[in-house]
């Protein structure tokens, strides 16, 4: 990819730099968001499903500090600007082009052993049209984003240690798939609605789960994130740039 095919965006009010791809999938709000609401702490194995760019899981080494950091993506040409978008931020991490739906076996061969991560997170390339190409019949686009939903949270039950955490950012029209999936092996869930304006139905939603716990459910209080005149709300404004996290379950 030639530099005249890139640009290099700021996040976080500056204090993050990323180059990707002038055209097509563009890291922006919701990879900020994924990486507010996700917990960790220092020294804690993450990994990223769906990594692109890198933008949400470098977002998260720049706030908590020195992670063991794993960027998946099936791109190559987006796994090799992950690790460049790496480098130039100083941040330590590895980005690998891996299968999010393979088998364990290939999981393993890449370094990612069951029962190994603390923390996982994941910004489906479903969620995103422009990285993929959707049934124009409802029902069987309903099908496929159910079944890929199932398989990606299945590697990341798979990937976690025992009260380790998935993070993942969806969309709203699709919260009957992820509550189906995180059925099978994650409890505690906590899901925070995202809205364009306060009078506006959510358009995404950040869930929250942890592997084996049988804690009930929670639904958090929404963001919102322009006000009536279309300015960013001043909770949104500081979230998007790096001054406040997003609170689910309390850490």
């Amino acid at each position: 990819m030639s530099p005249s095919d890139l640009t290099e965006d700021a996040f976080l009010g500056g204090r993050l730099r990323l180059r990707q791809p002038r055209k097509g999938h563009r890291a922006g709000h919701d990879a900020m968001l994924l990486a507010a609401a996700a917990y960790a702490q220092a020294g804690e194995r993450v990994v990223e499903f769906g990594a692109g760019v890198g933008a949400a899981g470098l977002a998260l080494a720049s706030r908590v500090g020195p992670v063991d950091l794993t960027l998946v993506d099936l791109d190559e040409q987006l796994v090799a600007l992950a690790r460049e978008n790496a480098a130039l931020n100083g941040i330590e991490c590895r980005a690998i082009v891996l299968d999010v739906t393979a088998k364990a076996d290939a999981f393993l061969s890449a370094g990612l052993a069951p029962d190994s991560a603390d923390r996982v997170l994941m910004n489906p390339p479903f969620n995103t049209p422009a990285r993929h190409q959707p049934s124009p019949d409802p029902g069987r686009r309903s099908a496929h984003e159910a079944m890929s939903s199932d398989a990606w949270v299945h590697a990341a039950r798979r990937l976690l240690k025992p009260g380790g955490t998935l993070t993942l950012i969806w969309r709203a029209d699709g919260l009957g798939d992820i509550l189906a999936a995180l059925g099978r092996g994650f409890g505690a869930i906590a899901i925070l609605p995202v809205h364009p304006k306060s009078e506006d139905a959510a358009i995404r939603l950040l869930v929250k789960a942890e592997k084996g716990s049988g804690a009930p459910l929670q639904l958090l209080a929404g963001l919102v994130l322009n006000d009536d005149g279309g300015a960013p709300t001043a909770q949104a404004d500081r979230v998007l740039r790096g001054e406040e996290t997003l609170r689910l379950d309390g850490n």
